[in-house]
């Protein structure tokens, strides 16, 4: 992994703090959770983990589609999270149930 790449990375997430990407991540793992149907399997450290890192992931597909995801405040940086979170449970699902 190259330096652009992680720069890249870190500009892709939402701006928040460390305290907000726990609570927004927390719940936007959660409700992914109850979307993809994966809630009862799942605890709260694990809904924040995937809120978190499918923030990440929501914030880097958004900017290769061209998205500004750094200056979209709380709400966007929620959908952002959330959208991730959703796509992240589906691609855990699809490798699990291959097993």
């Amino acid at each position: 992994m190259d330096s652009n790449t992680v720069i890249l990375a870190a500009e892709s997430a939402p701006p928040l703090g460390f305290i907000g990407w726990i609570i927004v991540g927390g719940l936007a793992g959660w409700i992914g959770s109850k979307i993809m149907g994966t809630d009862a399997s799942m605890g709260i450290i694990l809904n924040i983990v995937v809120g978190v890192v499918g923030g990440f992931l929501g914030g880097w597909l958004l900017t290769l589609f061209g998205v500004d995801v750094a200056g979209g405040g709380i709400i966007f940086s929620f959908i952002t999270c959330l959208i991730g979170a959703v796509i992240l449970l589906w691609i855990v699902g699809l490798v699990t149930r291959r097993k």
